[in-house]
Formats: structure tokens, sequence, C-alpha cells
């Protein structure tokens, strides 16, 4: 499976073609595996963010 990368400016909107793939990407199932497996609470809580979360004004 190929990765995709797109680098975006939050000032520009998305192209049909661009919102057309996130919904085709959102359609599709997520497949854990032993290098991404699915986890649980307890692992999801260990995370930080590495950048703080912006101030919405």
């Amino acid at each position: 499976m190929a990765t995709v990368r797109m680098i975006l400016n939050p000032k520009d909107k998305p192209s049909e073609a661009q919102l057309e793939a996130l919904r085709k990407a959102k359609e599709k199932p997520i497949i854990f595996d032993d290098d991404s497996p699915e986890m649980t609470p307890e692992m999801l809580k260990k995370f930080q963010r590495v950048y703080p979360k912006e101030k919405q004004g």
C-alpha cells in the first residue's frame, strides 16, 4: 500500500478531487497488523501531544 503525502495551506480550500479522495478514504476499513496494532484505551493514554493545542479565538 502506498503512502500519500500532501502539504496543505490552511488558507486554501480543498479541490473537489481532494474532497473526493477524502470521502473514498473514509469508507475504507482500518487494517491493523503487527507494526500498527489496534490500541487499547490504556495504550492511548500514554500518548502526549508533541505540539500544544492551538487556542481557538
